[in-house]
């Protein structure tokens, strides 16, 4: 259990080649923790494309930018600050910025957990604590 403010530079980043993910929160980093609460930053242009959390229902709530959405393979709707989504469990979806700036969103996973899937993506890094993960141009 934490009993202070969780700093986030000293927490590690992970970097991928659509963007850079910041889990602030995880049952991996705090004893007794039983969701998973971070940070995503989705690049121009780029997205956490189609996929899906068998075990955890998700929360996305959009800080800044602007981007669509695809939950349950429906058709996409657009995203902008100040929207939340709802995941269930199980349910396929994306995240796709098509905004020019970053797309800044906050994302908690109910039961915690899923998350561990990304590290085994091929463009999956991890960038200490301290460190600037860097954002790289297409």
């Amino acid at each position: 259990m934490t009993k202070e403010a969780i700093n986030p530079q000293q927490l590690p980043a992970h970097t991928f080649d659509w963007g850079v993910i910041k889990w602030f929160v995880s049952p991996d980093q705090i004893q007794g923790a039983g969701v998973t609460f971070g940070e995503v930053i989705l690049l121009p242009g780029k997205g956490h494309e189609r996929h899906n959390h068998p075990e955890s229902e998700e929360v996305l709530y959009i800080l800044s930018g602007e981007g669509e959405q695809m939950v349950d393979d429906e058709a996409p709707f657009t995203i902008k600050p100040g929207d939340a989504i709802y995941i269930p469990a199980g349910i396929y979806h994306s995240t796709i910025n098509t905004g020019w700036e970053p797309l800044r969103l906050l994302a908690l996973y109910n039961p915690g957990g899923a998350e561990r899937a990304l590290t085994s993506a091929p463009d999956y890094r991890q960038v200490p604590p301290g460190e600037q993960p860097g954002l790289q141009r297409a």
